[in-house]
């Protein structure tokens, strides 16, 4: 296995960027009154953040709780411009209402806390220092925010927890050509024994004659092809054959078991001068439902996921580094999974390639609303579409899930408007993306959905064991919320789609500290027997394709992880190992 990749976005990455974390001026804006003041132009700074952490987690070096509706960050920027060069500043996460100025001037907006956003900053910058101000409004009021787990209150409780706002994610510079690759979508297909490999370009490469681009793919350092292809316009599509044979597990399909990545190198070429170089992977692999049962690369396979609410105690949402990042997708692993749920928030790119390199199946979801408007309904198309474009590329993402238990469309089993709402998310899915199954609206109250899935806290195992003989037990029992769920809106039904539980467990065990929660076990082997009871129940049952196991770690209110919020397991690994495998 190749060395893993530190870069804020590992699937589409130059050499020449700038990390632009770090220390920046920060100040509160109770009253909304730093544009009136012309806070644009530059502000006296009040104190100092570190970037990405947000003012209300302790990392921060703030640590406020107390909600603030508008904050400023600010920056000096050094660069000395070059010709035919641009400068791209990107923000991978920035919650909610994120608007940037350089030296005064306006240079672009973007709503939306979970997808990643871009600008080109080239004619603002100047060869003496620049002064880049971004001003972020968000909302506690707002209910139709695509917000997650975050609260509306400023203290946590139950199952939601601290609220952020401000910059949450990753955020640098990149210096790039004028002639440049601009976007990269990659299709594997195994079955044709191809990758499909689309490419397009800027609008300088495009209108000039005589630009080639050079393909090479490399497994392990290896050759496997080498191409070069006329470019003519903006749009470049075309296949590359990888001729592996992996019957008995011999080739180098991607699986969870063998995460087998091809690296790829694209340069391009104007007039025999190499302009622009970017560099990508990709794994060979096929999702699909086969025979009603959830296939990977033309076989069943048996999902075993957990469910991972991404929250640390210092930095709330945001990991405290990549070597956190990837010690969670290594416990995972460690845990007995092939799968993870990253859950009510969209996935980073580091988090997404992390789970490419270690091998993790994704449940790729959305942070979700609490409340239904047609401004949500808008909200939500515009943030869903770019978190679809930027996750396709990744082999490990499994599924795309939109909504989940209602959340954002509460009235949806009575509102036609809100089932409309699930199906337009499901097809708008299906248009750009046919390789993988979409579900509507996961848990329960389902439109369509290419997999059947439930939520179900039940901890009976007579009941449990009756429950999962057949699919019309399933929906008779209605788990959903203690039977107060129906699982399909009113005009739709089960039509054989591979069943899963996609929430179930939350054995709560508070191991050393912690909130009190009850039911919950008090010792560790209890917590062992409870789980393996439940696990067991799923993995004999005649019907069921996978389940996600509730949860990953502790919060801020819930003692139902498997690890600490501090990361410490609360049971011996080599236990539970055993239990979470797939292996029936």
């Amino acid at each position: 296995m190749a060395e893993r990749i530190n870069h804020p976005n590992p699937q589409f990455r130059r050499t020449n960027w700038t990390n632009l974390n770090g220390i920046w001026d920060f100040r509160f804006d109770e009253n909304k009154e730093g544009v009136a003041q012309n806070w644009q132009k530059g502000f006296k700074s009040t104190q100092t953040i570190e970037v990405p952490f947000v003012y209300q987690s302790q990392r921060s070096g703030i640590h406020q709780k107390a909600f603030c509706p508008v904050v400023w960050y600010q920056r000096p920027l050094h660069k000395t411009k070059l010709a035919n060069t641009k400068t791209i500043i990107h923000f991978e996460a920035v919650d909610y209402q994120a608007t940037l100025w350089i030296n005064g001037a306006y240079v672009g907006n973007h709503s939306g806390g979970n997808s990643r956003f871009s600008f080109d900053i080239t004619s603002f910058l100047t060869d003496e220092e620049n002064i880049l101000v971004l001003r972020v409004e968000d909302s506690l009021e707002d209910m139709t925010i695509p917000r997650g787990k975050q609260y509306w209150k400023e203290t946590a409780e139950v199952m939601w927890f601290t609220q952020m706002s401000g910059i949450w994610r990753d955020v640098w510079l990149e210096e790039k050509d004028c002639f440049s690759i601009e976007e990269l979508r990659l299709t594997p297909n195994i079955d044709q024994k191809v990758v499909e490999i689309e490419l397009y370009f800027s609008d300088e490469a495009a209108m000039l004659e005589g630009v080639i681009l050079n393909t090479d793919v490399t497994l392990n350092e290896q050759m496997i092809a080498k191409e070069t292809h006329c470019v003519k316009g903006r749009h470049l599509k075309f296949c590359i054959g990888i001729d592996d044979f992996n019957d008995h597990g011999l080739g180098s399909w991607w699986t969870p078991e063998n995460p087998n990545l091809y690296d790829l190198k694209f340069e391009l070429v104007c007039d025999d001068d190499s302009r622009d170089t970017v560099y990508s992977y990709f794994g060979m692999r096929k999702i699909s439902i086969e025979q009603n049962k959830f296939c990977l690369n033309n076989r069943p396979y048996f999902f075993s996921s957990v469910l991972d609410q991404g929250y640390f105690p210092d930095t709330i949402l945001t990991p405290p580094s990549f070597e956190a990042l990837e010690a969670d997708v290594q416990w995972i692993k460690k845990l007995g999974f092939n799968g993870v749920r990253k859950h009510m928030m969209s996935s980073e790119n580091k988090f997404l390639y992390l789970c490419d390199y270690y091998g993790l199946l994704v449940w790729s979801e959305m942070a979700a609303a609490y409340d239904y408007s047609e401004e949500y309904a808008y909200r939500m198309v515009d943030e869903w579409k770019t978190v679809l474009k930027q996750g396709y590329n990744h082999p490990c993402i499994a599924a795309w899930v939109p909504l989940n238990e209602s959340w954002g469309v509460p009235n949806i089993y009575h509102s036609t408007k809100q089932q409309a709402h699930a199906q337009s998310l499901y097809y708008l899915t299906k248009s750009v993306d046919d390789t993988r199954p979409v579900i509507s609206n996961d848990g329960w109250e389902h439109c369509q959905s290419d997999l059947f899935t439930v939520h179900d806290y039940t901890s009976d195992e007579k009941i449990l064991t009756q429950r999962y003989k057949a699919v019309e037990t399933i929906i008779s029992d209605m788990p959903g919320l203690d039977g107060r769920k129906f699982l399909f809106c009113p005009g739709y039904k089960y039509e054989g789609q591979p069943v899963m539980c996609t929430e179930m467990g939350g054995v709560n065990y508070r191991f050393n500290k912690g909130p009190k929660v009850e039911p919950s076990v008090s010792n560790e082997q209890e917590f062992i027997d409870a789980i393996k009871m439940l696990i067991k129940v799923y993995k004999e049952s005649p019907i069921i394709e996978g389940f996600c196991y509730t949860q990953l770690t502790d919060t801020e209110t819930e003692i139902c992880g498997l690890l600490t919020w501090d990361r410490e397991p609360k049971a011996s690994v080599d236990e539970l190992y055993p239990i979470f495998n797939q292996s029936k």
